[in-house]
């Protein structure tokens, strides 16, 4: 077995016993979701994939492990800047609490069967046309530019989302209290609730943010192995995430701002091979890291500043 099987090989044991932990021992059916809750999901899945990063460190080689770990941070931010979509969709169709949990995870995980495909695809293309690299750096940073001046959770709007007209337009959609349920029957015709509306929702918003992740890990790296495991690590913890966010996530104002700069950065990084200049990968990970770090400081010593003197002292 090659070491690239044996990292896949653990990846995948892992991934199925920790499904079966975070979804059996920590996530119960029509549960509400508690902040401590939240807290733990979030530290189990960012703990086991930084374990996944010294595996890999030590099974591969640290190229490989810092290029996996700077996709990841990447793919985690960019996951944070789903949370505020995630959270206009529920809202709008006014999703219980205790329904919200199981909505997200069956999202996430159609979510990843969709990026699974969107990886195959840009592995594949770009190992034909290796110039699709200079398109995706162009991309990423006119999105970055366009992040960094637009805020995404004021100009999306669910009732114009492609998937929602299409469902609305084409499918039996009730509108009805769904009862934690995904369909229900009137007249003797199956009907599909908002939740399954919902779902579906999120699975597509996650593939359009895709459009922009996943360009930015090929700049990291063009290895299969980082691209798939840095992607499902990421938004296996985008559930957790969400509700231990969910309260906070406007207190960082300046996090959008950071996250576009970094997919400035990693445009630019990927642009700039054209003229034979590479830039080491451990720097990609102190710029993530450096860009992530100030603009959640500087959101919340911006957020304190604004405070009444009251309240600070």
């Amino acid at each position: 077995m090659t070491p690239d099987q044996l990292t896949y090989t653990v990846f995948g044991i892992v991934i199925i016993l920790a499904l079966i932990f975070d979804l059996g021992l920590l996530s119960k059916k029509s549960k509400t979701v508690s902040i401590k809750q939240a807290l733990l999901q979030t530290c189990f899945w960012v703990a086991l994939s930084l374990a996944f990063f010294v595996f890999v460190w030590f099974e591969e080689d640290s190229g490989t492990a810092v290029a996996y770990l700077s996709a990841y941070l990447m793919e985690w931010s960019l996951s944070i800047d789903n949370i505020f979509v995630f959270i206009l969709i529920f809202s709008f169709f006014k999703i219980k609490e205790e329904s919200q949990a199981r909505v997200l995870l069956i999202g996430i995980l159609m979510a990843i069967v969709f990026r699974a495909i969107f990886i195959t695809v840009g592995v594949a293309l770009i190992a034909q046309f290796h110039w699709i690299l200079y398109i995706f750096g162009a991309i990423l940073v006119y999105t970055g530019f366009k992040m960094f001046v637009v805020n995404h959770d004021e100009e999306f709007k669910p009732e114009e989302n492609f998937a929602y007209r299409f469902m609305n337009k084409y499918l039996r959609i009730s509108h009805e209290d769904p009862k934690g349920k995904f369909s229900i029957k009137k007249n003797g015709k199956t009907y599909l609730t908002t939740l399954s509306v919902v779902v579906v929702m999120l699975a597509v918003t996650d593939v359009i943010f895709a459009l922009d992740s996943i360009p930015a890990v090929f700049a990291i790296s063009q290895k299969p192995l980082v691209i798939y495991t840095s992607n499902i690590f990421a938004v296996l913890g985008l559930r957790s995430l969400f509700f231990l966010l969910r309260g906070a996530v406007s207190k960082f104002d300046y996090l959008q701002q950071g996250i576009a700069i970094v997919l400035i950065f990693i445009g630019a990084k990927m642009l700039v091979e054209f003229f034979d200049i590479h830039i080491p990968i451990y720097v990609s990970l102190i710029v993530i890291v450096a860009c992530l770090a100030g603009s959640i400081l500087y959101s919340i010593y911006h957020n304190k500043k604004n405070l009444p003197k009251d309240v600070t002292e």
